[in-house]
């Protein structure tokens, strides 16, 4: 047991400092590089900096977004894994996150055609609204399909169906107010402000927090629905705890940086493996800080890889998580037959 507690703490505190290291590399690299005693400075007084402005009003917002939205995502991968009872569900590969994009997308299109500017309260709403639709076609299609590989895919023709769509909203739409429209759509931290990171740091602590009070039936749900029944948990609050709580976490991904593929269905188990544990309370915090690196890492090589070209993150996380999703799926098959 001691082993296993010096294993976790190990890994918490390598992740702290990797997450700490990568935030001032993603400060200091750009357009322009900033030294670390210059971003210090510029965090406590931005107007003593050259640079402070930039720091400020475009670098810190998009890096503060990756971290609180990555972790988020992942977080929001794990609880569906735990609904499905299986480590290959995740939100973009069952569709979740395109049916978000697609609601925000018509929101934004129809909204800003006329004339009404568009708060952080809607968007999040929007794409709330779009995951709540695709996970109840999720949920259908899981009680007539009980293989769960054919349950992906059908989760993927559901995404695909949503992002065409959205492809033809964002193409023939005209306003032009909608800048960053085409980028959101294919997964992006460029066009977040701090009025956004604040709107959604704010409801991903919350939902954060009220997932760490439900980590003791939501492990008693993981070892079985027989088994959380006779512990006095009621299946059927948890279950909607889980859809809501995922759900909530996966639109506010998608509502302020797009769909962004693979990080909430690899990562939560990359995590079960680094921390050889699937306690909720262990889970939960060490999703948020393998989501929030990885994230945060995926995104600085989307912006500055090609620079000044910006690749959308989603093409990162595809190259980086889409082979641990193909493992899982090949390790899977192999257990079945074992």
């Amino acid at each position: 047991m001691d082993s296993i507690s010096r294993r976790i703490k190990i890994a918490f505190i390598g992740m702290i400092v990797l997450l700490v290291v990568f935030f001032f590399v993603s400060v200091g690299v750009g357009s322009a590089d900033i030294s670390v005693i210059d971003i210090i400075k510029s965090l406590v007084n931005p107007g003593e900096v050259y640079m402070g402005k930039i720091i400020i009003s475009i670098r810190l917002p998009r890096i503060i977004g990756a971290i609180v939205l990555g972790g988020a995502l992942s977080v929001s991968g794990f609880l569906l894994q735990v609904f499905f009872g299986n480590p290959i569900a995740g939100p973009y590969v069952l569709g979740i996150s395109s049916s978000a994009k697609l609601f925000v997308a018509l929101s934004m299109v129809f909204l800003l055609e006329r004339g009404v500017n568009i708060s952080s309260l809607v968007l999040v709403v929007s794409a709330f609204v779009g995951s709540l639709i695709a996970m109840g076609i999720v949920m259908s299609l899981s009680q007539k399909v009980r293989n769960m590989s054919l349950l992906v895919v059908c989760g993927v023709m559901i995404g695909y169906i949503c992002s065409a769509i959205t492809e033809f909203v964002v193409t023939f739409a005209d306003d032009t107010n909608i800048v960053n429209l085409h980028n959101w759509s294919l997964g992006s931290f460029s066009g977040i402000s701090m009025d956004h990171v604040v709107v959604s740091s704010v409801i991903v602590i919350i939902a954060i927090v009220f997932t760490v009070i439900f980590s003791k039936p939501i492990g008693a749900f993981q070892l079985g629905e027989n088994y959380a029944r006779n512990m006095g948990v009621n299946i059927k609050h948890i279950r909607i705890v889980l859809i809501l709580l995922s759900s909530i976490l996966s639109a506010t991904v998608t509502a302020f940086a797009g769909p962004i593929s693979f990080v909430g269905i690899a990562v939560p188990h990359i995590m079960r493996g680094i921390m050889k544990t699937a306690k909720p309370l262990v889970m939960i915090p060490a999703c948020f800080l393998g989501g929030a690196i990885i994230t945060l890492f995926c995104d600085g090589i989307a912006r500055t890889a090609f620079a000044p070209t910006e690749i959308s993150i989603s093409a990162v996380t595809s190259v980086f998580l889409a082979p641990v999703v193909i493992y899982l799926l090949v390790a899977r098959k192999e257990a079945s037959r074992g």
